[in-house]
């Protein structure tokens, strides 16, 4: 057990230096928490999603993703398209503050459209693919045998980010009760966001 404490640190160490940045994904929890709209689902998700893409780079997925360069650049293109769409819709929100307001915690549609938001910010984002496959992959496979540990630390890590931004978020409330601090948020998370899609794409 006390063999398996270092590379399991490591593994939270790791994952946490790289989960912990303003991101399209952290962005949208942070609303998300800050709405008390479907939190518990929206960190389900980012959490569901993790367990399988580390377990994917700790496998070793990673090395056959950078030697695909036609699949890393259709992700870069799904990514870059879907974090402008993002940031246009940010912008708006921005431009109507009442609108941003809306909890909309009732309708079913809404808790539909929080989940299908959540796993394109997951799933269509590059960076996930870069920090969790690649990144955490290739850091656990210098620890040999060891790595799934690694890799269980790495998921702690990412348990407790997403479940203390989510809920944590709520600490904030009193401050985004003001329509004029939702729209700096929303026009913080479009210019972000558009600028994350634009370097995407560009790098192309």
């Amino acid at each position: 057990m006390a063999d398996a404490l270092l590379p399991m640190s490591a593994g939270f160490a790791t994952c946490m230096s790289l989960i912990v940045s303003i991101g399209a994904q952290n962005a949208f929890v942070l609303r998300q928490g800050l709405r008390r709209h479907a939190v518990l689902l929206v960190v389900a998700i980012c959490i569901a999603s993790d367990v399988v893409l580390i377990a994917l780079g700790v496998g070793g997925f990673g090395a056959l993703v950078v030697r695909s360069p036609l699949l890393l650049t259709a992700c870069t293109v799904l990514g870059g398209c879907f974090l402008l769409g993002y940031g246009f819709l940010a912008a708006r929100r921005a431009l109507r503050p009442s609108a941003a307001l809306d909890a909309g915690t009732g309708a079913a549609g809404s808790r539909r459209s929080a989940v299908l938001t959540c796993l394109a910010m997951t799933w269509l984002n590059p960076q996930t693919y870069l920090e969790t496959i690649l990144l955490i992959g290739s850091v656990a496979a210098g620890y040999g045998a060891m790595r799934w540990e690694f890799g269980a630390g790495a998921l702690a890590a990412s348990c407790v980010w997403f479940v203390a931004l989510g809920f944590g978020a709520r600490l904030l409330t009193g401050f985004f009760a003001r329509p004029s601090s939702w729209r700096v948020l929303d026009g913080a998370i479009a210019v972000m966001m558009v600028s994350l899609g634009t370097s995407l794409l560009a790098g192309l």
